[in-house]
């Protein structure tokens, strides 16, 4: 089994090692009535500011190492999502979060491996 990182957790239980670090977006989210009037202004109604996504990948695992990933999110629509605070890599922070958007290569049948396991962690 791959080794268990602390600064990534899921409601307290540690993620794998992923192959490249995961990559950080925070994204404001804006209100139904943002947008455009029909002189080309801007109307922004900001709800929530820098809410987080954390892309993870995997180019090779194992089937112990899939199941153990996936077993973090089975059964869970949200979660506690323990992660390194953007600034400062020596703390780390929990929020609530959910995944999303999960995708594989089909097992490699020589080398017994799922390649390119991939998903995002989103704040809520």
């Amino acid at each position: 089994m791959r080794t268990k990182v602390d600064f990534y957790q899921v409601d307290g239980v540690p993620m794998l090692v992923p192959d490249d670090e995961p990559e950080f977006s925070f994204a404001d989210l804006d209100a139904s009535d943002s947008g455009r009037d029909e002189s080309g202004v801007m109307h922004r109604l900001m709800i929530r500011e820098k809410v987080g996504t954390w892309s993870f990948s995997y180019s090779h695992l194992s089937d112990e190492d899939l199941a153990y990933l996936r077993g973090l999110f089975v059964g869970k629509v949200q979660f506690t999502f323990t992660h390194p605070v953007f600034g400062d890599s020596n703390a780390t922070e929990t929020c609530t979060a959910y995944m999303s958007q999960y995708s594989a290569t089909w097992k490699n049948q020589r080398t017994g491996q799922w390649r390119n396991f991939k998903f995002n962690i989103i704040q809520c």
